[in-house]
């Protein structure tokens, strides 16, 4: 059986593409937002292929989280909405593919 994980089927079994982005996030005052953050990627945990997390040691108070994720763009611009709606949360991303 050969899949294409660039593809996935909706509920009439109709294929829809799945996009290959990364999502950059900055969370100031982590220690408030950190656990809501966490909340939410758990919550999309499906769509995310790979999670890098930093802090930089000169800025206490503020974290740097990338994500690989790959899914449907509505889904994407879902997770992206949950994490910008976090006080002290900015999100960006880059299509990839």
């Amino acid at each position: 059986m050969n899949i294409d994980i660039n593809y996935s089927q909706d509920a009439e079994g109709e294929r829809m593409k799945k996009n290959l982005s990364i999502v950059g996030i900055v969370v100031d005052k982590r220690t408030d937002a950190a656990p809501r953050v966490q909340e939410v990627l758990t919550e999309f945990g499906d769509s995310i292929l790979g999670r890098f997390g930093i802090h930089d040691p000169g800025e206490e108070q503020h974290g740097l989280i990338t994500l690989n994720v790959r899914d449907k763009e509505e889904k994407i611009h879902e997770l992206m909405g949950a994490l910008t709606s976090i006080e002290g949360v900015n999100v960006k991303s880059m299509e990839m593919k």
